[in-house]
């Protein structure tokens, strides 16, 4: 698939990835389409898709579900693969490619749990996917530090993660939508993370220490998460195959803090 024949649809167009992953493709060369529920696209019903597809070679699905609720999760990610499967299949779609999360094999509830049944609801669907899995975010700092905040203390969940960014993230499914389908390396899933492996109440400090911002942040182990032990042991870091990116979590708040300038 050359530069000049790719259409590309971008489920989630307007989320924390799926912006990233718009401007990797039309800095390009890509024609893409841009869909969200505010574009008229319901991933979860279905409408709009059969219209959006129209001439797209490849589909990335960077959708997401409004509630971390495992099972609000779960049927969003099941009726969106079924959907997307089906109006890809309709439209002649060559490719599906999703995001997913390194580590989430033995997780049992959860966002991550959903994520696993969406993988599988994924890959059983007609159209060739491929299923890029990635580390937690950089962006999920701040998320966490803004649940954990109360009063003059952050209550942040003791996490072992390789923080990487967004940007990465999106050039590499970008790569996986319009170029050659490599031999699978590293498996059924490949893997993209952050350059280095961090506690994330090590990164919440440095976020309040740049900001001059005098919360304590303490390291919180929460023994009602049955999956605690994955996010304490390092189940959540990437294997030997996986892509390594920067920018480091302390490089990424430097590039922030001059972009806000």
């Amino acid at each position: 698939m050359t530069t000049q024949d790719s259409t590309i649809a971008v489920a989630g167009a307007t989320g924390r990835l799926g912006r990233h992953i718009v401007d990797v493709l039309t800095e390009s060369g890509h024609k893409v389409v841009a869909m969200s529920r505010s574009t008229g696209v319901d991933v979860v019903t279905g409408a709009g898709l059969a219209e959006a597809f129209h001439g797209v070679t490849a589909v990335i699905d960077a959708s997401s579900t409004p509630s971390f609720e495992q099972q609000a999760a779960t049927d969003f990610f099941t009726a969106s693969a079924r959907n997307l499967h089906a109006a890809a299949q309709a439209a002649g779609v060559r490719r599906i490619v999703a995001v997913s999360i390194i580590g989430i094999d033995g997780s049992t509830a959860g966002y991550n749990a959903a994520k696993l049944v969406h993988e599988q609801a994924l890959l059983a669907g007609p159209v060739p996917t491929r299923i890029l899995r990635a580390a937690q975010f950089h962006e999920l700092v701040e998320q966490m530090m803004h649940w954990g905040a109360k009063g003059s203390v952050i209550y942040i969940p003791k996490m072992r993660t390789q923080l990487v960014s967004a940007r990465a993230v999106a050039e590499q499914l970008a790569e996986f939508a319009t170029g050659a389908w490599s031999a699978r390396q590293g498996g059924p899933f490949p893997e993209i993370a952050g350059p280095r492996a961090e506690y994330l109440a090590e990164m919440a400090r440095l976020v309040t220490a740049r900001r001059g911002d005098d919360r304590s942040i303490e390291e919180v182990s929460d023994p009602a998460n049955p999956d605690r032990d994955l996010y304490e042991s390092g189940a959540l870091l990437p294997g030997p195959d996986a892509v390594l990116s920067g920018p480091s979590f302390a490089d990424w708040l430097d590039q922030q803090a001059r972009s806000h300038h």
